[in-house]
């Protein structure tokens, strides 16, 4: 575990610094969809941030919201262990889970990559994660050679844990929760499993949805902007610059009036 510090001044605990700083614009750019996420909370509403990693979105919607409830799940220990500390030290308002979240409850395996923690998934593809990080790389100005030597060694060292999954709507009925405001997720190609872990009679208490989705497979990004609208939601999807070129979308989905 490490320090980094933000450039608001803040530090937080991570496991790789590089990284929290990346994701941590990527929380706060101007035309981002976490960041516009953020801005509609009002007091005491409720967010369900599933795949927190170290916690940088729940910070976010904290500091845009001091007094929402926070819910922050991620199953990686190293990674739950900076959430964690971050959370108690930044945000009071919030609690975390070490429990990742699918289609339905029982236990899997994912692999956690170290040197990118970011993209630890439980649908893993170390040629599919090294093209993105290589794309990432040659968007952000980092030269061949350069790119070639980081992403040789991001993925590497993938190591494969099991852990616990549950599903939104154990988490909603485990936490008492009757309305969520937002639900933010950014689990790594298994974000059309969280939304199958959705059971109908919960769909209507979730107002937004906040996501990253991955559409690699070719209908991936259609098919989870369609099972959203099928719930009542209007969508709205943007890729960063620094994506270009990548099959990674934002979704900012909210209930239609």
């Amino acid at each position: 575990m490490r320090s980094y510090r933000l450039d608001d001044g803040r530090r937080v605990w991570c496991t790789s610094p590089a990284e929290a700083g990346q994701l941590w614009r990527e929380m706060t750019a101007g035309d981002g969809y976490y960041r516009q996420a953020a801005e509609r909370l009002r007091p005491g509403d409720t967010v369900l941030d599933i795949g927190a990693n170290i916690g940088l979105a729940s910070l976010a919607f904290a500091g845009a919201q001091p007094q929402a409830h926070i819910t922050a799940v991620e199953p990686v220990p190293a990674l739950f262990d900076c959430l964690e500390r971050n959370l108690t030290e930044q945000a009071p308002n919030a609690r975390a889970l070490r429990v990742a979240v699918g289609a339905a409850p029982g236990t899997a395996s994912m692999v956690y990559y170290p040197g990118a923690p970011a993209n630890s998934s439980l649908y893993a593809d170390r040629e599919a994660d090294d093209r993105l990080s290589r794309t990432f790389l040659r968007n952000s100005g980092i030269d061949e050679e350069s790119t070639e030597v980081i992403v040789g060694d991001l993925h590497a060292n993938g190591e494969t844990i099991e852990v616990e999954v549950t599903t939104v709507s154990r988490l909603l009925r485990s936490g008492g929760l009757t309305e969520v405001a937002l639900l933010k997720i950014d689990v790594e190609r298994a974000e059309r499993d969280v939304l199958a872990g959705i059971e109908q009679e919960d769909w209507p208490k979730i107002g937004s949805v906040v996501a990253e989705v991955d559409n690699s497979a070719g209908d991936g990004l259609e098919a989870f902007c369609k099972q959203l609208h099928a719930q009542g939601f209007t969508t709205r999807v943007r890729q960063d610059e620094s994506l270009r070129g990548t099959d990674i979308h934002e979704v900012d989905a909210v209930r239609e009036a």
